[in-house]
C-alpha cells in the first residue's frame, strides 16, 4: 500500500432532500479516513445544492482503500440529521494519483438522496536513501577535528 498524502477538495452536491419545514436546509459534511475526521463548513440556508469548493487533507500509511461522506443537516434545536452517505474507493486514485471532479451518489437506507460531487489527488511520499560515503566524514567531520589536534 502506498503511503502519502490524500487531498479531497470536496466540490458541491445536488438533489438533496430537503426535509426542513419552515426553512431550507444547512448541509454540511462529515469526512473520514480510517480514524482521521475532517468536517465542512455548514452551508447555511444553502438548501438542496449546496457549494463548498473547500479543501481537506488525509495521511495515507496503511491499507484502508475507502473515504466515506456522511452528508448531515445542521438543525438548531435538535440532533442534526444523517442526509445521506457516499463510500469511495480509492484504489483509483492511489494508482494514478488523481481523479478529476466526480459525481459520486448519495445513499441512505439504500435510497437514492442526491449527488455529492468530489475530486481527489494522491501524492506519494518519497523514500530518499542516502548511500554511505566515507568521504562525507573528511570535511566537518570527526577525522577532520581529529587532525586539529
Amino acid at each position: 500500500m502506498p503511503r502519502g498524502t490524500l487531498e479531497v477538495v470536496l466540490i458541491s452536491a445536488k438533489g438533496l432532500e430537503d426535509n426542513d419545514f419552515l426553512s431550507s436546509i444547512d448541509p454540511y459534511v462529515i469526512l473520514t479516513y480510517k480514524s482521521q475526521e475532517h468536517k465542512s463548513s455548514v452551508q447555511e440556508g444553502a438548501g438542496s445544492n449546496p457549494q463548498w469548493n473547500e479543501t481537506f487533507l488525509f495521511t495515507v500509511s496503511d491499507s484502508a482503500s475507502e473515504l466515506n461522506l456522511k452528508i448531515m443537516e445542521k438543525d438548531n434545536f435538535t440532533n442534526d440529521d444523517n442526509i445521506g452517505e457516499v463510500v469511495i474507493h480509492l484504489d483509483a486514485v492511489l494508482e494514478e494519483g488523481s481523479l478529476p471532479e466526480t459525481t459520486y451518489n448519495i445513499v441512505k437506507d439504500q435510497k437514492f438522496c442526491g449527488e455529492i460531487k468530489v475530486a481527489l489527488t494522491f501524492t506519494a511520499e518519497r523514500n530518499i536513501e542516502r548511500s554511505y560515503n566515507a568521504d562525507d566524514e573528511i570535511i566537518g567531520g570527526w577525522q577532520q577535528s581529529a587532525r586539529d589536534y
